[in-house]
């Protein structure tokens, strides 16, 4: 790469997940000049805190205090507030964003990038669609016609942020070429990369743990123990690897000992939102949204989400029997069935 010209990467999303991978971004990049360009451009939607500007606050301040509070940015990490402006010229886009708004995103991008311009998801869910299941990456790539990886892994936001050790993984079609690329852009001494083939099974890991992670929540509610939480575990484990071998062809069962599958699954029932969302549900007589209203600062546990979309996706097929914890948070969360169900339904099978 050392007569190609400097890749030149932007950040899309500056949520707490974002504003972290941005800030180990800056650093790397900084690591490899032969390869990338200085500067990270991060597309930050625009609020206002305390009568300023998020931008302008990150761009003075360097620190997103609302998403990232205490956390200090690279000062090579840029906040723009135009998404077109974010994106413009840009060889290298990490996707971070809830998926709700991946397609109006990706739809805003059309026409602005170059014909070389490859793409990274960190996105965490599957898009049920018509009685279907899309990747996300496979949209990102239909959409703006660029090749889309994708990372997932036991990455909670504040730790990557923080510099705890951990590990990630990173799935491309493309090994040789843009998983050398990728691994040197997100690799570092406290954020051990592993890069893969199966850009399938990642994907489906990353969105159904936090479905078992609303299960591991429950029954935190309900203090139920470890060895609950446990069983919980793995079943949700064995429900995510059957739901990735019946619907999807070409998915590894090695994908799901990688930090993706069952190292995600165990941090994200441990301590992510989609935990504290629900045990916090059980307590309340507020529905689900007022809850994460509550407790999330404006963002989504996507769990919960995911739940109902997948609920949705076995129906159309006659098929929820064949996976009772998926269909047993469903009916908690959405049917305000009783909680003590979960076990119910798990110990006649």
């Amino acid at each position: 790469m050392a007569n190609e010209k400097r890749l030149k990467v932007a950040v899309i999303g500056s949520g707490n997940w974002g504003s972290a991978i941005a800030r180990l971004i800056g650093q790397n990049v900084k690591k490899h000049p032969d390869l990338f360009d200085e500067r990270v451009r991060v597309w930050v939607f625009q609020e206002q805190v305390n009568g300023r500007n998020l931008t302008d606050i990150i761009n003075q301040e360097h620190e997103n205090v609302k998403y990232l509070p205490g956390i200090k940015l690279p000062e090579n990490v840029h906040a723009i507030p135009s998404l077109q402006d974010a994106a413009k010229d840009a060889n290298i886009l990490v996707f971070v964003l809830p998926h709700q708004f991946v397609y109006k995103t990706c739809e805003g991008l059309r026409g602005v990038l170059p014909i070389d311009c490859r793409a990274i998801s960190l996105i965490k869910g599957l898009d049920f669609r018509d009685e279907n299941i899309m990747l996300f990456s496979d949209e990102i790539s239909r959409i703006l016609g660029v090749e889309c990886a994708a990372l997932s892994g036991a990455n909670l936001a504040i730790e990557v942020a923080e510099e705890t050790y951990g590990e990630s993984t990173i799935a491309t079609r493309h090994q040789d070429i843009d998983g050398k690329i990728f691994h040197k852009l997100f690799h570092t001494d406290y954020f051990n990369v592993t890069v893969i083939g199966d850009y399938t099974g990642l994907q489906i890991c990353g969105a159904l743990k936090n479905v078992v992670a609303v299960a591991a929540g429950i029954s935190d509610g309900l203090k139920y123990g470890n060895n609950t939480k446990a069983a919980l575990v793995r079943r949700g484990l064995l429900e995510m690897r059957k739901f990735g071998k019946t619907f999807f062809g070409g998915v590894h069962t090695e994908t799901f000992f990688e930090s993706c599958g069952v190292a995600d699954l165990i941090v994200t029932c441990a301590g992510g939102r989609n935990r504290k969302v629900a045990e916090a549900f059980i307590h309340s007589n507020k529905s689900i949204i007022e809850v994460e209203r509550d407790l999330l600062n404006g963002q989504k546990s996507q769990g919960t989400t995911t739940a109902l979309e997948v609920n949705e996706f076995l129906k159309a097929r006659n098929m929820t029997h064949e996976f009772p914890l998926m269909t047993s948070v469903y009916k908690i969360i959405y049917e305000r069935a009783a909680p003590e169900t979960l076990i119910d339904d798990l110990r006649h099978q």
